[in-house]
């Protein structure tokens, strides 16, 4: 969703920015699309570094004799980290 929100936001900036010839007396279209552009950028920035953490994950695993029966006995455990959107 973040990405797609940050495309929608640098695209929507780059229309106000560079294909808009309309002037408004009180805002100027232009610097709202370069705002909306960095906006769009920041977001699609953090969307990439949010997927790429919640891609992360931890698994160990480790092998051990067991004295009693003389048997080998592994034990996996895989683990990922907490989701990052909830608090």
């Amino acid at each position: 969703m973040s990405l797609g929100l940050g495309i929608v936001l640098f695209v929507i900036g780059a229309i106000l920015a560079f294909a808009l010839n309309l002037t408004v007396d009180w805002v100027n279209l232009q610097l709202v699309g370069y705002i909306l552009m960095i906006a769009g950028a920041i977001v699609i920035i953090l969307g990439i570094v949010l997927l790429a953490r919640r891609r992360r994950s931890i698994s160990t695993s480790q092998t051990s004799v067991d004295p009693a029966t003389g048997s080998r006995v592994t034990r996996n455990e895989h683990s990922a980290p907490e989701d990052p959107t909830v608090l």
